[in-house]
């Protein structure tokens, strides 16, 4: 699923934004008695996962370079 295909609403929300939508819609669908209603918030749901994985993976990496800066420096600071 390309993020092209998410709601523009959507790209812009915090990780804790995307989890409570995600959220909400599984209560929704584990209250809903038939199946065949809950098609379209099943598609949200996999689009709102896809995008969650993705912020939480380029939050991750911004993390995982910030750390490997710090360690550097911290290198650096003790080679002299």
């Amino acid at each position: 699923m390309k993020e092209k295909d998410l709601p523009l609403d959507n790209q812009h929300s915090s990780l804790e934004e995307l989890t409570e939508k995600a959220n909400n819609l599984i209560e929704s669908l584990e209250n809903e008695k038939n199946l065949s209603n809950s098609v379209d918030s099943y598609q949200e749901l996999l689009k709102l996962n896809n995008l969650i994985e993705k912020k939480f993976q380029k939050n991750l990496k911004f993390i995982s370079e910030k750390m490997n800066n710090k360690i550097k420096k911290i290198v650096k600071k003790n080679e002299k």
